[in-house]
């Protein structure tokens, strides 16, 4: 069974030991506020009150052998950078540390970050593609050029077959699964023929701008190309 750490449990720490509960209880909480760790501390394999810069400490809670350790802790950036280093030295293979900006992102890595995480410049990838767009519902970023994304089908591809719509030549995506607008549960489409409806949520898989170009509320791009053609024809006059 995988085994993980936790060093400080700040709001990222804490929702990162609620999900890692879904794997393993093989969790090793470490914080220096009594009544955080309190809090946890039945649910968690281990416990530990202690400050995360005592390398003495920190080397004798942590195995080396450990599949990953996760640090948050808060606004204490020096602190972060110095658990960091030691969890270096010891030989920990997976560090993921949360950063406040790209300079300590920078740092965390030149000292032995193996992942850093930005928690609001991630959620605010995810949420603004969202605003952007009437037909999209969720949307992940997994790597720079590729993403997940929930969308509705849109009028390129309703009334048209999985073979016709044919997302990958036309948009550059991968169709994952599909689910109905009013239903949770995903389900593949097995069938070339299946005709796509207006209640369809396609899962698929691409780039961003792809994923953009498919959702865009394609009224919106008529009302626009149609502004554009006006103003080719009635360029406004500037003004003296």
């Amino acid at each position: 069974m995988k085994q993980f750490a936790i060093i400080g449990l700040g709001a990222f720490g804490q929702r990162m030991l609620e999900e890692l509960l879904d794997i393993t209880n093989e969790i090793i909480i470490i914080d220096r506020d009594k009544a955080i760790i309190d809090k946890y501390k039945d649910i968690a394999k281990a416990a530990y009150i202690t400050d995360a810069i005592n390398e003495m400490a920190i080397t004798k809670i942590i195995p080396p052998e450990i599949d990953a350790v996760i640090v948050d802790l808060g606004g204490k950036i020096e602190s972060s950078i110095m658990a960091t280093n030691y969890l270096k030295k010891m030989g920990v293979k997976n560090i993921i540390v949360k950063a406040h900006s790209d300079e300590h992102g920078e740092v965390l890595s030149m000292v032995g970050a193996t992942q850093v995480i930005y928690p609001d410049r991630e959620a605010a990838k995810r949420i603004t593609p969202i605003l952007a767009s009437s037909l999209l519902f969720n949307f992940m970023p997994i790597s720079a050029n590729l993403a997940l994304a929930e969308v509705r089908a849109n009028e390129n591809c309703v009334g048209k077959t999985l073979l016709d719509a044919n997302l990958r030549k036309n948009f550059g995506l991968n169709v994952v699964a599909m689910r109905k607008i009013d239903a949770e549960e995903f389900f593949f489409i097995s069938d070339p023929a299946y005709r796509f409806t207006a209640d369809d949520v396609l899962l698929v898989a691409g780039s961003e701008d792809r994923i953009g170009k498919f959702s865009r509320n394609v009224e919106l791009e008529r009302k626009s190309a149609r502004g554009n053609l006006f103003r080719s024809f009635f360029p406004q006059r500037k003004k003296d």
